[in-house]
This record gives C-alpha cells, structure tokens and sequence, in this order.
C-alpha cells in the first residue's frame, strides 16, 4: 500500500517538548527533533500530502493566546519551507481537556477534519505519532498509524498492546514511505 497522505502529531514527532513548562508558548521555543525536517522535506518531494494535527490546550487552559499559537505555526512552516518541504494544513485542538470536545486527540475528530480536508481516503492515510493518545484516534477514525520512537514513543512503544510499525524517528519513517515499505 503506497501512503499519499500523513496526519503527523507535533509535540514529539516534530518538536522537544519543553521539560518545564509542556507547552511550546512562543517561536523561539520551538525546537526541532533531530532528522524531522529532512523527513518531512523528503515527503514533499515525494508528494505526500502533509497534515499536522495537534492538541494544543495551552489556549483552552489560558496559558497562551490564540495569536501565540499562530506565531508558534508560523516559524514552523517558516522552517519547513526552509528545508525544502511544506506542510499543506495544521489542525489544532485549542480546548482543555475537561471541555469534552470530539477534536481532542484520542478522540477522533481532527484525524477525520484532516482526512476530508485533503481529499484522500482514509485507506491511503497514515497517522504518524508518538502517544497512545495519537494512535487511539487514528484507530477511531478507522485511519492506520505508526509511531516514533521521539517524544513519548519509547515509552508507548513499551505499553503497546496491538501491533503497528514502529520508526526511531521522522526521517526513517519518511524513507519507508517514500521507498513504499510501510
């Protein structure tokens, strides 16, 4: 089965999460994993259709403005044109999570947001992620997933109890797909 389309979690799969404070409040906190820009660099010159679907309750929780949030996006598609890539949507969950959305990662709402706005079957989309959350709402959406070992990945991978592919990081799952392995 070739992929023409990831939904990719941020925190973890893209970024460090920031030990302190867990939230990425401003662009300079932004901090790239190590490989993630030349995975995602190497997916769009392969055609794949890139979404980012992140939990974001900073906004919800009041720690950062809606406005924050967009700067934080900003210099992260800044960086991935840069390198050479392009991410085509990021979908945000900006709720707590007491607010009992149906975007809330493991809900399944922004895998399915993601799936309709690109126009591609769900059959030919792979979520990418590195929580159980992640991987519970591609499985909700009836989408398939892998994880990466960055962010929290090792210590889902340990928890696992069904059986997906499993990539050290963004840039190995990006060759897998482009080369049609996965």
């Amino acid at each position: 089965m070739r992929y023409r389309h990831l939904i990719l979690d941020r925190d973890g799969v893209l970024n460090c999460e920031p030990p302190d404070s867990g939230y990425v409040l401003e662009p300079q906190d932004f901090r790239w994993i190590p490989g993630a820009l030349e995975g995602l660099a190497a997916l769009h010159r392969a055609g794949i259709r890139l979404s980012v679907a992140t939990n974001q309750s900073g906004v919800g929780r009041g720690l950062m403005t809606s406005k924050q949030l967009e700067a934080v996006h900003a210099r992260m598609l800044a960086d991935v044109a840069a390198a050479g890539g392009g991410v085509d949507a990021v979908l945000v969950c900006p709720h707590a999570p007491q607010a009992g959305c149906t975007c809330r990662k493991p809900a399944p709402g922004l895998i399915e947001t993601a799936v309709t706005q690109s126009g591609i079957l769900a059959s030919e989309t792979l979520v990418v992620g590195d929580d159980a959350r992640d991987l519970e709402a591609a499985a909700r959406a009836r989408v398939a997933a892998a994880l990466v070992r960055t962010g929290k990945g090792r210590e889902t991978e340990a928890r696992m109890e069904r059986p997906i592919p499993v990539y050290d990081d963004l840039s190995a799952l990006a060759r897998a797909v482009v080369a049609g392995i996965v």
